[in-house]
């Protein structure tokens, strides 16, 4: 959602915020690197924003002497590629309409530089989709900033390949596409926020450290040396998407749920495939794993499911009905450390705290 400030002077400022998405059939490899055109088509699920979300604040001003982006407060380098790619295409989309004769584009500001500052209320780099977010937020700001409308989830795709999942709210699709160009790979929304009320989603920090291969250089080594990367991609993606997306339609929590941490599993062995293998889990996202089987044998059902993307933090999705008794059992098996800032929200349902590697 954008809050445009409306004013008469300089700068030009646009605040907007972004959700983070949760892969359930996870996008991992890209066939274009420098459009981010991925192998496989992706499902996610797109989190509230009260919990988590990314908020940039865009300004132009013909003050400014050059575009510069502070990211968490900390100034960061505005000629990285992927943000040019994302600042070049949007003015010129802005420079197209104001050609095409659009009394919406102002012509002076065209020429101006911007300034970025974008915060996120959870760990950067910690595998919870902050990049996704972000991108999302930047596009969607800079959008508005230079009176450009219509799609934009392939102009976020050129930011971050998830970004463009992060452009709709409820559960998102983003097609692989087959155009060399990336014209048709878009993100598409499945169904809206509203249409599975009773589904809960728990977020399991299980360390809030940078991880050691990031996401784009760990996919480049997998797209070279992992053979099941390949027919992941071919001969599995295709059928579960399908799939998916019948289980959502129907609300049927059961296959949802275990399509969900299949693909998860799938995922990593990929990473596992991959060489040298890249490792994302860490000892308590493999407790969790467990933890989660156990728990759905013992009760003979399948209530609780998990994916992890690239990084140790476990995403928990299950039913209203069943969060806190699964909440105090987490709870039970890994005991907040001492010094760890814990916050149970149980309204939303999101579940931060800093585990400890005890208990199994």
């Amino acid at each position: 959602r954008a809050m445009p400030e409306d004013r008469t002077e300089q700068p030009h400022i646009v605040t907007c915020t972004a959700p983070v998405n949760i892969a359930v059939i996870k996008y991992w490899g890209k066939r274009n690197e420098d459009i981010i055109l991925p192998i496989n088509s992706s499902l996610s699920v797109t989190l509230h924003q009260d919990q988590l979300k990314t908020t940039t604040t865009v300004a132009t001003s013909r003050s400014f002497q050059e575009d510069r982006i502070w990211l968490n407060g900390k100034e960061e380098d505005i000629t990285h590629p992927r943000l040019q790619s994302c600042l070049r295409e949007i003015r010129r989309l802005a420079r197209k309409r104001r050609n095409d004769g659009d009394s919406g584009v102002d012509s002076a500001s065209l020429s101006h530089k911007v300034h970025i500052c974008s915060v996120n209320n959870f760990p950067t780099a910690a595998g919870l989709a902050s990049s996704a977010a972000g991108f999302a937020c930047l596009v969607y700001s800079l959008a508005r900033v230079f009176g450009v409308e219509g799609e934009l989830s392939g102009i976020a795709r050129q930011g971050s390949g998830s970004a463009c999942r992060s452009m709709y709210g409820g559960f998102v699709q983003w097609i692989m596409g087959n155009k060399e160009d990336g014209k048709d790979s878009l993100a598409q929304q499945v169904e809206p926020e509203t249409h599975w009320p009773e589904l809960r989603i728990l977020v399991l920090v299980a360390s809030a450290e940078r991880k050691p291969v990031g996401s784009t250089s760990g996919m480049q080594t997998s797209v070279k040396t992992s053979c099941l990367l390949k027919h992941r991609a071919e001969s599995v993606v295709p059928g579960r998407m399908v799939e998916m997306t019948e289980a959502i339609r129907k609300k049927d929590f059961a296959a949802f749920a275990e399509l969900t941490m299949k693909d998860s599993n799938q995922f990593h062995a990929t990473c596992l495939d991959t060489y040298p293998p890249i490792f994302y889990l860490n000892h308590v996202s493999q407790q969790i794993i467990s933890l989660v089987h156990r728990y759905n044998k013992h009760y003979g059902e399948t209530r609780v499911a998990y994916t992890f993307d690239a990084g140790p933090n476990a995403v928990i999705f299950t039913l209203q009905q069943h969060v806190p008794e699964f909440v105090h059992m987490v709870q039970y098996f890994f005991p907040p450390e001492t010094n760890g800032a814990e916050q149970v929200n149980q309204d939303a349902c999101i579940l931060l705290g800093s585990f400890s590697t005890e208990g199994t």
